[in-house]
């Protein structure tokens, strides 16, 4: 009988929060539409990079010195903490839908976090096109085939962005890290937004060592992740 109330209960809630959602995202769709297409556009801006890039000995960098070099074979370590990071926060805005503890709704979140994310990848794009500087990652240095690209056939093959091999080899778009845009806008908002005081304070760390897997993995110079920051 308890669970078979609660059960009810759980649905008529979902319901309920399901409802004033798509009445809001009648409403946002708009704006959440154009931070989504942003994503895109940003992954074209990088893709376009790639054609500038021209390898080189890797820059003089202070966290190269500081951090052992992980190598290529432990790369996946700043990448597994993302996706966590990433997916934590995807199921966390959307807990309204079952939990009675509401802070915010979902369509209003989304819509800020899309903005933020806008503006920070905006630029990113001035920035790294302002200066390309030689990438530190091992598949964009001298001796490396996918360190430069021949110029494209045609548009489409631009338009394509060869995903999601050339979203995951990329090179030249540096400054400033893309990574540290996702996480660091993720860690606020649920700082912002969220109930749990240990939750932020491991969110926070989190962002400390991903920001170091990212400079041990040589994935991006130190820069890159100072002005993320």
């Amino acid at each position: 009988m308890y669970v078979a109330r609660e059960s009810t209960k759980l649905w008529r809630r979902v319901c309920a929060e399901t409802t004033a959602e798509l009445q809001l995202l009648l409403q946002k769709w708009q704006l959440l539409l154009a931070g989504l297409v942003f994503q895109y556009i940003h992954g074209l801006a990088a893709r376009g990079v790639h054609y500038l890039h021209q390898p080189g000995p890797l820059l003089q960098d202070l966290g190269f010195m500081a951090l052992p070099e992980l190598g290529q074979e432990k790369g996946y370590l700043s990448e597994s903490v993302f996706t966590f990071i990433f997916i934590s926060f995807l199921l966390w805005s959307f807990h309204p839908f079952i939990y009675h503890s509401k802070r915010f709704y979902t369509v209003l979140l989304w819509r800020r976090v899309l903005a933020f994310l806008v503006a920070s990848q905006f630029l990113r794009i001035m920035t790294f096109y302002s200066t390309q500087l030689p990438g530190p990652n091992y598949h964009c240095r001298e001796g490396s085939k996918l360190a430069t690209l021949p110029p494209p056939n045609n548009a489409l093959e631009v338009l394509l962005i060869n995903f999601p091999r050339g979203v995951l080899f990329g090179c030249g778009d540096l400054i400033f890290s893309s990574h540290m845009i996702f996480t660091l806008v993720f860690v606020r908002t649920y700082h912002k937004y969220g109930s749990n005081r240990l939750i932020k304070l491991l969110s926070w760390f989190m962002a400390v060592i991903q920001s170091l897997l990212i400079i041990a993995s040589r994935k991006h110079y130190t820069v890159d992740v100072v002005v993320a920051w």
